[in-house]
């Protein structure tokens, strides 16, 4: 498989699984509250990244058992050290994603709606990232093509919502 279509089958495993999670977060949203759900994602997804975190250092350092040199790990550091401080706030944007996702899944949205709405705020999103070079986001001139599929994902997003998906 190239890389490519390998990069499109993780993109949509990802799309599934963000549906799975504003699903699963929705129905604990109603029997609980949208923010006790924003809550307990939060928390369970912490403990598995923490996890994860634990189990790709572990592999890391056995696929490269030289010790590091003193230049690469002061360069590590270095990157740190560079990173932006409001780059780690991520956690609140998905707080308010999964607040946000369970309130309109309980609505008459439904699933469909709410996945269809959301694409359609990435889509207008990351355009309009990619023209002004939000958050520090390289720009790029967009084409008319891009606000071509812009129109036609709000169009289907319009369909779903309307004609009750």
């Amino acid at each position: 498989m190239t890389g490519r279509a390998t990069d499109w089958l993780l993109a949509l495993a990802g799309g599934v699984i963000l549906t799975l999670m504003t699903e699963f977060n929705s129905q604990l949203a109603y029997h609980t509250t949208a923010v006790f759900a924003s809550w307990a994602a939060h928390g369970i997804g912490a403990v598995v990244a923490l996890s994860l975190v634990a189990v790709t250092a572990r592999a890391t350092r056995r696929a490269r058992p030289e010790p590091q040199s003193q230049s690469q790990s002061q360069s590590q550091s270095r990157k740190l050290e560079r990173t932006p401080r409001w780059f780690y706030l991520g956690g609140i944007a998905g707080a308010f994603v999964v607040i946000l996702s369970a309130i309109s899944v309980n609505s008459e949205l439904a699933l469909s709606g709410t996945i269809a709405l959301m694409l359609t705020g990435q889509v207008l999103f990351g355009i309009a990232s990619d023209q002004w070079g939000l958050l520090r986001i390289p720009k790029l001139r967009v084409t008319p093509t891009a606000l071509g599929t812009a129109a036609l994902v709000l169009a289907g997003s319009v369909l779903i919502v309307v004609g009750g998906a």
